[in-house]
């Protein structure tokens, strides 16, 4: 009797099988169930406590029913105590699991102000203080940094995407400035982020309706520490940073492939 030779497509039937049945009942309860902890856990008690754990121990859950190996590089890079602006490529929806689950310190998001609109997602993103970028007027805009600012100031740390939104072909677009002139202005050191397969599992432009299996990997870069304080130290971090993000992107992700 010949072996069963399962090939790619019966593979990816099976996958979504497993998908519909098993893991989007699990991932739905368990996203609810974070979200009203996370809630009820901010109104009561510590926010930073309570707007961190859930969410990481949610990502986690995520990741693992759907059978998403994970690896992590550098966090021994990083030090306890001092607070980071950490900024990573956006390759997809998954970004927000692997960086939430895995980087391993407390921080706040800094998010597009329509993410507040989502059910219960919202509301417990609201309540545990990440930070909604509003840039429909000036004034929006300036109290949104200054909500950054404070948290930044109250010793927690930042995550941000500074290209804005996610990449249509897996590669980097251009940087925005918000995330480096917070970290000139309080002097804080930026650490780059690489994240790849996120692509991979969860395309912008692929179908919506299924994950698709793949291995993920997030690289923590040694921090860049300032400089000095202005245009120029502005201007170098960001470069500086997305050299570093690059750096470590798969080939066929890089702007320049060789």
């Amino acid at each position: 009797m010949k072996p069963l030779n399962l090939n790619f497509s019966a593979l990816t039937f099976l996958y979504r099988i497993y998908q519909l049945f098993i893991a989007a009942p699990i991932i739905l309860v368990a996203t609810v169930v974070t979200a009203i902890v996370v809630v009820i856990g901010c109104t009561l008690g510590n926010g930073h406590f309570w707007g961190y754990w859930p969410g990481k121990i949610w990502s986690r859950v995520i990741v693992y029913t759907l059978l998403l190996p994970v690896r992590v590089e550098g966090r021994e890079k990083l030090s306890k105590q001092q607070s980071y602006v950490f900024v990573a490529n956006h390759q997809g929806a998954f970004d927000i699991f692997l960086v939430y689950g895995f980087l391993g310190r407390n921080f706040k998001w800094m998010m597009k102000h329509e993410l507040r609109s989502l059910p219960l997602v919202g509301l417990a993103c609201q309540s545990a203080h990440h930070i909604f970028v509003d840039k429909r007027s000036p004034s929006r805009l300036r109290a949104t940094y200054e909500q950054a600012r404070k948290t930044l100031r109250d010793g927690m740390s930042l995550v941000v995407f500074p290209e804005g939104s996610r990449t249509m072909d897996g590669r980097m677009t251009a940087f925005q400035r918000g995330a480096f002139l917070l970290a000139d202005e309080m002097q804080l050191p930026v650490v780059p982020l690489t994240i790849n397969g996120s692509f991979n599992v969860k395309q912008r432009t692929k179908d919506i309706y299924w994950v698709f299996w793949h291995p993920m990997t997030l690289t923590i870069h040694d921090p860049i520490a300032p400089t000095g304080q202005g245009e120029e130290n502005v201007r170098l971090t960001m470069q500086c940073s997305k050299n570093q993000i690059e750096s470590t992107l798969c080939d066929e992700y890089r702007t320049n492939r060789q």
